[in-house]
């Protein structure tokens, strides 16, 4: 089954080409790799995905339904869901409220029924602290949760935000270089709990990452872009192999 379609989507900033004709399609409960060289417009895509910049030319495609010009908020309602190359995590709140956050735009009373703390709004947020702590746990981070973010590891912030995401209740999730200032050890941590969350909650997964490691051994397909333009598309072993996506790395003939 297709999840997403992306259809010969460009993207200009003023004469500088970030994406160009780019064409995917995502089938579901799959993980897809997105690579290429640095500026290669691979977080460009993302941003196209789910709304944090406008598309030029071109069409997306989620679930059968287009959402092209659909705001970006729109879209986390859909069940799109991302992560930053940057960690985003509230630096003034805790760990656990930094999980409750991201439910926020879910939440179904009013600012009203908020302020009188009706029954409703009590019954609601005891199911959000419930949610928010099932997932700490899920990723083994419960005794973190009464913590300040800043004061945890790399590592650990990063499996918070992958913690936060699943708050949004996603259909699919992109995830923007999670690997990015890991250890060996914490990357293959991650690859753990990457293929723990597709399996076990039967997501669909696109990651952009430098990483080879990761992208080879969790992916089932892989895309490679090189200048905004994809030059590659297929398997991990094919990928490895191909001439093309080894002169865009090496920057010579092969």
């Amino acid at each position: 089954m297709e999840i997403l379609k992306v259809e010969g989507i460009s993207k200009h900033f003023g004469g500088v080409v970030a994406v160009e004709d780019f064409s995917m399609i995502q089938r579901d409960n799959q993980i897809t790799g997105i690579i290429g060289p640095n500026g290669a417009g691979k977080t460009t895509v993302f941003n196209l995905i789910t709304g944090a910049a406008a598309v030029d030319e071109g069409r997306i495609m989620f679930m059968d339904r287009e959402i092209t010009r659909l705001a970006a908020h729109r879209r986390t309602d859909l069940g799109i869901a991302r992560t930053f190359q940057n960690i985003r995590l509230f630096g003034n709140l805790t760990v656990l409220d930094n999980m409750k956050v991201a439910h926020d735009m879910k939440v179904r009373y009013t600012l009203w029924e908020e302020m009188l703390q009706l029954p409703r709004v009590r019954r609601q947020e005891r199911e959000i602290d419930e949610k928010a702590r099932h997932f700490l746990a899920y990723l083994g981070l419960e005794d973190y949760a009464a913590q300040n973010p800043q004061n945890l590891s790399y590592g650990i912030q990063r499996r918070l935000e992958l913690a936060r995401t699943l708050m949004t209740e996603p259909r699919i999730l992109l995830l923007d270089e999670p690997a990015a200032g890991l250890n060996p050890h914490e990357v293959r941590d991650l690859m753990d709990t990457i293929r723990k969350i597709q399996e076990e909650n039967a997501l669909t997964i696109v990651i952009v990452e430098h990483h080879m490691e990761l992208i080879m051994n969790i992916c089932s397909l892989i895309h490679v872009l090189d200048f905004g333009k994809k030059i590659a598309e297929g398997e991990p072993a094919v990928i490895k192999t191909n001439e093309q996506v080894l002169q865009a790395y090496l920057g010579e003939e092969v």
